[in-house]
């Protein structure tokens, strides 16, 4: 490996580098810090038996020992690239953290991402998980992102078409996750800024409502800050992964069947009323599951999506959580939820 920088990897334990807390253990660490180790990690990776890509460690359900290389993206920073009577194009490093590169967009004045603020997690991480909040999807703003393909060892620009992006899904989860190292990632912020109010409590929100017409995207940014911290727990206080499961999508003719049977679901038309997205909360709530714990593991008391370790948990006790609330929404209401977060490494044992 003449030329290249040396690799740095360690043991170490991951704890503290996933938000949901579970005790893990991986047995190669690299901090990724410097792009000039991109062609040295191709060359090292070939060692291993995958790679795992860790941002901020708040959307994974991390196995007790993971034997793949953990590249853990430290890359900071975003800048304007250009600037034209249309939008401004704003480039950041993947290991930025999301929320604090939002803030940075209102300080500067660049609207448009505001409805997606106090999310947790990497700015590398919201392609790949097609982040969403509050009536908006970081696709609609995603202009393009470089990513560096692990096993060719090679740069690759990619746009909206290439990332194939869906509902809390893109291309990276799809094809062969792990070879592909998000770098950075290019947002097109319109100067024709118009704020997105259609989320019920953000309508609600006071701050908003007395805005009216003027409001601005500060006020959005602060409402949804307000909105967000009234609902979820900080992870630094209660370890979680914030929703855990997404919301399920319906067609028109089921939905119909679900609302004569339960006539408050809570639900939300999507293309054009051809389908519809059903709260998952609400299906976990009357199913009984909101505030009640299994072991070391439980639903929120305040927002039934939200699964919480409230001490020791391991990726078993998560698993067995999730699939009693899965079996029990599916009996009730013939709904079947899909996990949101990404499990990494070799499940554990079944206990004897």
């Amino acid at each position: 490996m003449g030329g290249y920088p040396l690799l740095h990897i360690t043991e170490q334990d991951l704890t503290h580098y996933n938000t949901l807390g579970l005790k893990s253990r991986a047995h190669a660490f690299l901090r990724l810090h410097d792009l000039s180790m991109l062609d040295a990690l191709s060359d090292t990776a070939a060692r291993y038996p995958g790679v795992v890509i860790l941002g901020g460690g708040s959307n994974v359900v991390l196995a007790p020992h993971i034997d793949s290389l953990v590249v853990h993206m430290k890359t900071r920073g975003a800048q304007l690239v250009d600037d034209d009577h249309d939008a401004r194009i704003v480039e950041v490093q993947a290991g930025e953290p999301w929320h604090h590169f939002v803030a940075t967009c209102m300080r500067q004045g660049w609207a448009g991402l505001e409805n997606l603020a106090l999310i947790p997690g990497t700015v590398g991480a919201a392609p790949i998980q097609n982040i969403g909040a509050y009536g908006v999807e970081q696709d609609e703003y995603f202009h393009s992102l470089v990513a560096w393909d692990i096993r060719y060892g090679r740069r690759v620009e990619m746009g909206p078409g290439d990332c194939l992006f869906g509902y809390r899904d893109s291309f990276f989860k799809r094809v062969e996750p792990g070879r592909w190292l998000i770098v950075a990632v290019r947002y097109r912020l319109p100067h024709d800024w118009r704020p997105r109010l259609d989320y019920p409590d953000l309508a609600r929100n006071a701050t908003i409502a007395l805005a009216g017409a003027a409001v601005t995207p500060q006020q959005v940014f602060d409402a949804v800050c307000e909105i967000r911290r009234s609902k979820l727990p900080d992870p630094a206080e209660l370890a979680n992964v914030g929703s855990f499961f997404k919301n399920p999508v319906v067609d028109a003719e089921t939905y119909r069947s679900l609302r004569d049977l339960h006539p408050g679901i809570v639900a939300y038309p999507v293309e054009d009323g051809a389908r519809y997205k059903l709260a998952a909360g609400w299906l976990i709530e009357r199913s009984g599951w909101k505030g009640r714990r299994l072991g070391p593991v439980g639903m929120h008391e305040r927002q039934s999506l939200v699964l919480v370790n409230h001490g020791g948990a391991t990726a078993r006790d998560i698993q067995v959580l999730a699939d009693v609330v899965r079996a029990e929404v599916a009996t009730r209401f013939g709904v079947h939820l899909e996990q949101e977060p990404v499990e990494l490494g070799a499940p554990a044992p079944e206990q004897a």
